[in-house]
């Protein structure tokens, strides 16, 4: 049986929408909002006005793109949350409107859950490997760090996460710091090709078990930059390669450690990232190199299926159509979600 499922993804300030037919994606279309770049920061109120000027043309390319019509559509998916509530009512309301006008089922999708379905995503004339259950991924994104055990598409395990800043944040926040635009992850990422990983030297913090920190390495950096500028105006300057390779490897490092830690505790063999970060090519590197040292089956994502998209929200749809899991339409969105489900 084919089951084409249309997806829709606000949860912050990317609008996508995407089509899949079974697990096979036909489209995947995503509208960015450029206004942010200005503002050093996503302004939720400019996002959420953004996704009601985008959200049509989005859609309509998407099932364009996949050449499918509304008329052959079995459901709807679409993000509740985690993320903007002002973003998410966009997608939600939308995705109320088109089920209930064409009579089908409502599908409600978690947003960190979606990152970690990507790895389950076909694409046409693709020979794709997926992983096995159960599987460890490290979810690592601009608002979010974590380590999941996946046992299976829906029973997930939070083994640690992050008790302040999140990876991604700390990437940004430490750019803003060397007067890099926003987001700053990726401008980190590509300046530290250039730059060497051991010029400089920042705090790591030291927290029990899987959980991570990041607060104290930005603090640590901060204080680093503001000494050394004082010393030399033109030190940011002079040294930003080697600032950003530094700052990359420590952040990659960090997150490795309680990596490989929750790995040989859970006796697992295959492992993933997923998540913004996981574009970030010091740590798709790091992962892959030690999948090689330790017999490991790495999975590291496609980068359009790093970034907030529709696909990963589609997939996420397609498992939860099998079970029959469909949302009622008085579901609302939620800027937290307390489980992975």
């Amino acid at each position: 049986m084919e089951i084409t499922i249309l997806a829709i993804e606000s949860s912050c300030d990317d609008t996508s929408c995407a089509v899949v037919r079974n697990t096979t994606l036909l489209s995947n279309v995503t509208a960015s909002q450029q206004v942010h770049r200005l503002w050093g920061g996503v302004v939720p109120e400019l996002a959420s006005r953004a996704h009601e000027q985008n959200i049509v043309p989005v859609v309509d390319k998407a099932l364009k793109d996949a050449s499918v019509t509304v008329d052959q559509l079995d459901a709807i998916a679409f993000t509740r949350g985690p993320g903007l509530l002002g973003s998410l009512l966009v997608g939600v309301s939308f995705a109320k409107g088109l089920a209930l006008s064409k009579n089908i089922p409502l599908i409600e999708c978690n947003h960190l859950l979606g990152h970690i379905m990507v790895h389950f995503i076909d694409e046409e004339g693709v020979e794709s490997t997926h992983p096995s259950f159960p599987f460890i991924t490290l979810l690592v994104s601009g608002g979010h760090t974590m380590i999941v055990l996946v046992k299976s598409h829906f029973e997930m395990e939070v083994l640690g996460q992050t008790i302040d800043d999140a990876a991604g944040e700390a990437f940004d926040k430490c750019a803003k710091v060397m007067g890099m635009p926003y987001p700053g992850g990726p401008v980190i990422d590509n300046l530290a090709e250039e730059g060497d990983p051991k010029a400089f030297r920042f705090a790591k913090p030291s927290v029990p078990g899987l959980d991570y920190s990041f607060s104290g390495l930005k603090t640590s950096f901060l204080y680093f930059l503001r000494d050394k500028v004082r010393e030399n105006p033109s030190f940011i300057d002079e040294h930003k390669a080697d600032l950003c390779a530094s700052l990359r490897q420590t952040v990659v490092d960090i997150l490795m450690a309680k990596l490989i830690k929750a790995v040989k505790a859970e006796g697992v063999t295959d492992v993933a990232i997923a998540g913004g970060v996981s574009a970030n090519a010091g740590l798709r590197q790091a992962v892959e190199r030690e999948g090689r040292k330790r017999g490991w089956r790495v999975f590291v994502p496609k980068r359009s299926y790093t970034t907030d998209n529709a696909a990963m929200i589609a997939i996420q749809g397609y498992f939860k159509y099998l079970r029959e899991d469909f949302a009622s339409l008085d579901v609302t969105p939620v800027s937290r979600a307390t489980e992975l489900k």
